[in-house]
């Protein structure tokens, strides 16, 4: 090989190693899919059709952006398309986790759009302060509701009630 080969491969390695997908790039496809890779037996992995079954049956119990992610690649059952075989082939060969979200990115950019929401911590945090789309945000993280609440306070309330069952040790 000779010299301008060399420079050629190096500059070529440099922009690929600066171009691959980080957590924060991608984060909700990286979580997700080093989750869903670690549930598989060595055996599963080697077979795409079991992965992909298996990745229906982990996005039906899927929430929020999981849920989202699932429906982009095609893993709910009213996903509009399906791009599974992009999935399950890299992850049947062993690719890590943040090279199968770039290979799904490339067919659909809105993959990695999704960020999961900041968590908010109630031990510090002052629930007068929050915005009721918050304080509803909190209740539905609990799979709770409010249906007589009219006002900010009664949210609130609410919370302050549920608190002692959703934070037990955290108090």
């Amino acid at each position: 090989m000779n010299l301008m080969n060399v420079a050629a491969v190096l500059v070529l390695a440099t922009i690929y190693t600066t171009t691959a997908l980080k957590l924060e790039d991608c984060e909700v496809c990286i979580t997700f899919m080093t989750k869903f890779s670690e549930q598989l037996t060595s055996d599963e992995k080697k077979d795409t059709q079991l992965i992909e079954r298996k990745f229906k049956e982990t996005c039906a119990e899927a929430k929020g952006k999981e849920n989202r992610f699932c429906y982009y690649i095609g893993g709910l059952v009213e996903s509009a398309t399906g791009i599974l075989g992009e999935m399950s082939k890299p992850l049947s060969w062993g690719m890590p986790m943040d090279k199968v979200c770039e290979k799904l990115k490339k067919k659909d950019a809105q993959i990695c759009d999704l960020r999961y929401e900041k968590q908010i911590d109630l031990n510090n945090v002052d629930l007068k302060k929050l915005k009721v789309r918050d304080l509803k945000k909190i209740l539905n993280d609990w799979d709770e509701s409010c249906n007589d609440c009219l006002e900010k306070g009664d949210y609130i309330k609410r919370i302050e009630t549920l608190k002692p069952k959703y934070m037990r040790g955290e108090l």
